[in-house]
Parts: structure tokens; C-alpha cells; sequence
């Protein structure tokens, strides 16, 4: 279970560093300023770059945030887990569809280090495309199944859209919520279709946010980032 009083308002906003090569994502950094203390590090950039993109943040003193989303059986996903501990992140995405065995092998492995995440139903994904894959029920029934199982499988915590943050809050106090889908007023969403501002996020019960395009793309993406933190900072207050 994470210490959520330990952690501060700006290690609260996870940058996405959805960017190319080790290039962009130095680019990117030295326009925020050094203000990232927690960084996103996805399929795009680790492709690309690999260990070299971790060490690089690392050098920077963020923290790591490895979303590569493995969804394969127990057995591939436990040694990939232990091939990814090496790298030193603070968390690594699994997919809940993997099922409960899949998650318990990885979490076992893992040992925390590093925290396994759940990832339960991607924020691009409608009610629609559940029922177009035969998953019954509606997207928070879902997503609730889902976060209840990677619970059960000893996973750090899950991965899920602002809409389902307050449900699964209410039904878990132990399983950290890491939340994606998070725009500031204003900003366009993108291929995102369940998304919340970060004040309503926090409030909901979210740990942590993921914002990728609104910082990545402003035209002063460290003022942004402050903005954003000062929202949570507000909302913490609040709640």
C-alpha cells in the first residue's frame, strides 16, 4: 500500500513522455524545467530507446512510471518482470484481460519492486467497443471486476479512466489509482473518450495523473505542468 501522505503535489502528475527518441524526450524535459518529478515512459519511447530512455529521466532525478502494458502468459509476463527490474521504475503496467494468474505471477515476482499496475479498460474505449468484444455489463461494472481481481492477484494498484476513479475508491482504500485521461479545461481530448479535469480527478480519489498531450504540446509546457500541480495542490486541500 503506497504512502499517499508521503507524496508530494508534483510528484502526483506523471508526465507521458510520448515522444520518438532519447532526442525528443531530452527536448521535452529541458523545456519543463526541471520541474518533472515523475515521468511516463511508454511503448513509443522504449521501443525506440529502451533502457537509455530510463537512465536518462533517472539522471534527472524523476522517478519512472514503465507503461508497456504486457498482456502474454504467466510465464512470459513473470520473466519479463524480472528482466524489467533492472530498470528501476517505480511501477510496470500489466493488462487485467491477462487474467488473475498473469498478475499473480507478475506481482509475485516483482516484490514491489516494481509496483505492478492493472491496467483495466483503455480511456480511447467506449461502452460500444465492450460490448463489441462481449464483455457484459457497463464500463464501470467492468472496470470494477477488473480492479477487484488485480486486488486479489496482490498487484500495487490499477490503471483506470476519471469516471471509474470514485467506484473504485470506494470499494478498494489499498490499491493505488493511477488515472490517465486527464485534461486541464479546455484542452482538446484527443482519442481519450472518459476524461476529467485534474482537480475532479483528485477529488474523485485518484493518486496519480497522467498528462501527456496538454503538456507536451503547450507552447510553455513547464508553466502548464505548474498549473496542473497547483490544481492538485488545491484539490488535496479541498478533500
Amino acid at each position: 500500500m503506497i504512502d499517499r501522505k508521503s507524496i508530494t503535489a508534483a510528484e502526483r502528475v506523471i508526465v507521458a513522455l510520448d515522444v520518438p527518441d532519447l532526442a525528443g524526450m531530452t527536448a521535452f524535459l529541458d523545456r519543463l524545467d526541471g520541474q518533472a518529478r515523475f515521468c511516463k515512459i511508454g511503448l513509443e519511447l522504449f521501443v525506440s530507446e529502451g533502457a537509455r530512455a530510463l537512465e536518462a529521466a533517472h539522471k534527472r532525478g524523476a522517478k519512472i512510471f514503465l507503461d508497456l502494458k504486457l498482456h502474454d502468459i504467466p510465464e512470459t509476463v513473470s520473466r519479463a518482470v524480472v528482466s524489467a527490474q533492472s530498470l528501476g521504475a517505480e511501477f510496470l503496467t500489466v493488462h487485467t484481460a491477462g487474467g488473475f494468474e498473469m498478475m499473480r505471477r507478475a506481482a509475485e515476482v516483482a516484490r514491489g519492486k516494481p509496483g505492478i499496475l492493472g491496467v483495466t479498460v483503455l480511456t480511447s474505449l467506449s461502452e460500444e467497443d465492450l460490448r463489441n468484444d462481449g464483455i457484459g455489463g457497463t464500463m464501470r461494472e467492468a472496470v470494477l471486476r477488473r480492479a477487484k481481481l488485480a486486488e486479489r492477484a496482490s498487484a500495487v494498484g490499477i490503471v483506470c479512466s476519471p469516471h471509474e476513479v470514485a467506484d473504485v475508491r470506494a470499494a478498494s482504500g489499498r490499491l493505488a489509482l493511477v488515472v490517465p485521461g486527464v485534461r486541464p479545461s479546455g484542452a482538446a481530448l484527443g482519442d481519450q473518450k472518459r476524461v476529467a479535469t485534474p482537480a475532479r480527478a483528485i477529488a474523485a480519489g485518484a493518486d496519480y495523473l497522467v498528462v501527456g498531450r496538454p503538456i507536451r504540446d503547450a507552447e510553455n509546457p513547464a508553466a502548464v505542468f505548474s498549473a496542473i500541480v497547483g490544481e492538485v495542490e488545491s484539490a488535496l486541500v479541498a478533500s
